[in-house]
């Protein structure tokens, strides 16, 4: 029923075409096949429809019935791969960093928290001389 809601940003969605998409459609039909045949390929094609949600069900049913347990072992790759499809990139990878950074374990000669020592603490302002390598702020590497 996701598809079917209603929003400011979203519009009503049925078989994945919006209301302006099926009345395109239904308007160009009209000019192609005409009024007095439109509506036989109505009718032809919500047939055609039918029987090819039959068929598919059929086809379904067949194959639970011939793989019986085997079935479900197919069927979890491929709700993985619809799930990958339907997800955000950017989601994706937020979630990825996030899992990533929440499992790093912490060194115990790390500074945490707010009150460590700043990398600039014991130094001088201005420039380095010579051979002298610059502060590093491992947070930021």
């Amino acid at each position: 029923m996701d598809n079917l809601a209603v929003g400011p940003a979203q519009t009503r969605e049925v078989s994945g075409l919006s209301i302006e998409h099926m009345f395109v459609l239904l308007l160009a039909a009209l000019f192609i096949l005409g009024p007095e045949r439109l509506p036989a390929a109505a009718k032809w094609l919500g047939l055609t429809m039918r029987r090819l949600r039959e068929f598919a069900t059929t086809t379904r049913e067949q194959l639970e019935a011939e793989l019986g347990p085997e079935a479900d072992e197919l069927r979890e790759p491929l709700q993985d791969l619809a799930a990958f499809r339907a997800a955000e990139p950017q989601r994706m990878v937020t979630r990825y960093l996030v899992e990533i950074l929440d499992s790093t374990p912490v060194p115990e000669n790390r500074p945490t928290g707010r009150n460590s020592t700043p990398v600039n603490a014991g130094r001088r302002g201005g420039p380095l001389r010579p051979g002298e390598s610059p502060p590093v702020d491992p947070d930021a590497t």
